[in-house]
């Protein structure tokens, strides 16, 4: 990484918050063993104060999915009104998507089961989070069975289930509402999209806003947690960023599978062309950044035609971000286990769907913003609580490298397996 890119890092928002979790671990760890009344006081003000900031981020949760929903799928809709490369990609995306929210519902349970949080570390975790945000556990996550699930993607009014944060509602309810806006003439689609896309800016200006705070935000709730854990809730952030990390590496690992058998490619051949791509993805973070990377090694190495290269990666990184269900959900069930909720099957769908409508409706959202508005719904329709996710969001740093290399590899794979046999022996290296 070069020294441009470490200043950089070191005078972001996300050092900031990194710093302030550890202060506020290590300020409330020291006078742990403090009996003074002020000191009891103060730390009420202080946990009260972050209750108040995450209330400011969750309530721009609900008017931004909505709004990006409507405009990802009109945005998808124009995409594949382009031609026949346009949907078929979009056909690609869509498989390997559902394919990874299946592969993450799985991958995050069997890691939760073969490595479980420990309950005393885990109690320490969520010591510094609010009795009433602990209290926020909804009826979805003490539901067991689909008649409730069901019986919640229809509701009879759709503003009483956002106020209850009936999210997945909500997402059913933009979805269509998405849809048919694709049905309607282009002289009343385009003013609509655009007041949508408006909606969505703002809101995104909100969250920018309420963001500045996120030091101060997450040293309030990392303080309640020093004083009653002490320096031992190290250990637990440690164990989450790990599983977060194994889910994405099985998930990268997997693409390399598909890109063989469905994408008809060598394993030597598709690891040198996703390479280049990779590392300038591990030093941007950014899949837009890495692009003309992806471009050149599609065409070079993975005998892709220029022509559907430069539709297919632009379309990719636009509408496909494969690692955000796994991911998202990743860190949803490990909330889950961390209050000890059991998830039943229609939980879990709720969950999977949810992840899947907001891979479409976070993509190109800065990675604190699209942290909140995608795993914040997840939450929220799993029925699980949100006031641990500004302790997780101190330690996002290294899971966010590992979604952009998932990224940057799945476009490079879906690029070959749209392109076919189209490019094939365009060049020495792509017929290797």
């Amino acid at each position: 990484m070069s020294q441009s890119r470490i200043a950089a890092f070191f005078t972001s928002l996300s050092f900031f918050v990194i710093a302030a979790l550890v202060a506020g671990v290590v300020v409330g760890a020291l006078a742990q063993g403090s009996q003074a009344a002020w000191l009891t006081g103060a730390l009420g003000v202080v946990e009260s104060l972050g209750q108040v900031w995450l209330n400011a981020l969750r309530m721009t949760v609900i008017p931004l999915v909505f709004s990006l929903l409507v405009t990802g799928i009109v945005s998808i809709a124009d995409a594949a009104a382009t031609g026949r490369i346009a949907v078929r990609s979009l056909v690609v995306f869509a498989v390997l998507l559902v394919g990874a929210t299946l592969y993450a519902i799985l991958a995050g349970l069997g890691l939760l089961a073969v490595w479980p949080i420990d309950p005393e570390a885990g109690r320490g975790l969520l010591a510094g989070v609010s009795a009433e945000s602990l209290a926020t556990v909804g009826e979805a996550a003490r539901t067991d069975g689909l008649r409730a699930f069901l019986a919640s993607l229809a509701p009879a009014n759709v503003i009483k289930a956002a106020s209850d944060d009936g999210v997945l509602a909500v997402v059913v309810f933009a979805v269509a509402f998405g849809f048919a806006a694709t049905r309607i003439k282009a002289e009343l689609r385009r003013p609509l999209a655009g007041f949508f896309e408006a909606v969505a800016e703002t809101m995104v200006v909100i969250v920018h806003w309420v963001l500045l705070a996120a030091p101060f935000g997450v040293f309030a709730l990392a303080l309640g947690v020093g004083l009653r854990a002490g320096l031992g809730v190290a250990g637990t952030l440690a164990h989450y960023v790990a599983i977060v990390c194994l889910s994405q590496i099985g998930l990268i690992l997997i693409i390399y599978v598909v890109a063989i058998v469905w994408g008809r490619i060598s394993l030597a051949r598709f690891a040198r062309a996703v390479a280049p791509a990779q590392v300038v993805a591990v030093s941007t973070q950014s899949s837009l950044a890495s692009l003309p990377v992806m471009i050149e090694r599609a065409r070079d190495w993975l005998g892709v035609p220029q022509t559907s290269a430069g539709l297919v990666l632009p379309l990719a990184v636009a509408v496909f971000r494969i690692t955000s269900p796994v991911a998202n959900l990743a860190v949803c069930l490990y909330v889950a286990q961390l209050h000890g909720v059991e998830l039943g099957l229609g939980v879990l769908i709720a969950g999977g769907l949810t992840a899947i409508a907001v891979s479409i409706a976070s993509v190109g959202l800065p990675g604190q913003v699209s942290f909140f508005a995608a795993i914040g719904p997840i939450c929220l329709a799993m029925g699980l609580p949100l006031g641990v996710l500004p302790l997780l969001l101190a330690v996002e740093v290294i899971p966010d490298i590992f979604r952009t290399v998932g990224n940057v590899t799945a476009d490079l794979a879906a690029t070959r397996i749209v392109a076919g046999e189209d490019g094939a022996g365009e060049d020495g290296r792509a017929t290797e």
